[in-house]
């Protein structure tokens, strides 16, 4: 199989739509199950939903944890909408924010280096990881992870699930896209 990766020259939302269909395209291979999706206020999830409503896989949406801004962001009502076309939405703990919990640098120090992939990249193994914890996905499932650098999505990646305590566990088999990074 030839695999080819998608560069966006510029991150955000203006990249959801091509990156969705991207998703489910390579989704509709057979050998995924499950698309986890990042969705601060609820309109990337609204659109995944959207994308994927007549195909078999089923969403895991990932809002940020309860608590890490003052108010909640993600649309309340979206929720049970999701659920009730099978899908899920899960409030999980953002493990690579948790400093203070572990008292140690290193959950920033991964991600600050999982950034030089893009925060697109980082947020998605941030994703594998809660979804894992929250046995919303098998330790070692395949799934697509979709994410992005702020607003909407940018970032697609196929990969392994595994939960935090077996974050060795986790491979990225395939970069569906992403956008381009800046020189620093």
């Amino acid at each position: 199989m030839e695999a080819t990766i998608t560069y966006f020259e510029e991150t955000g939302p203006a990249n959801t739509g091509a990156v969705l269909a991207l998703a489910k395209r390579r989704a509709a291979q057979g050998d995924i199950k499950h698309v986890v999706v990042a969705s601060t206020s609820g309109d990337t999830a609204r659109q995944a939903a959207e994308a994927f409503a007549h195909a078999e896989i089923k969403l895991v949406v990932i809002p940020h944890q309860r608590g890490f801004r003052d108010e909640e962001r993600f649309d309340m009502t979206l929720a049970p909408e999701l659920e009730r076309a099978g899908h899920r939405v899960h409030w999980g703990t953002m493990l690579f924010h948790t400093d203070g919990l572990y008292g140690s640098g290193a959950p920033t120090a991964l991600a600050n280096a999982l950034r030089t992939f893009g925060q697109g990249t980082k947020v998605c193994l941030e994703m594998l990881l809660m979804t894992a914890d929250g046995g919303l996905v098998a330790r070692g499932e395949k799934v697509i992870a979709v994410a992005g650098s702020g607003r909407g999505a940018d970032t697609a990646i196929v990969a392994t699930a595994s939960t935090s305590n077996r974050i060795k566990d986790v491979r990225v088999h395939e970069i569906l896209c992403k956008p381009l990074l800046e020189q620093p």
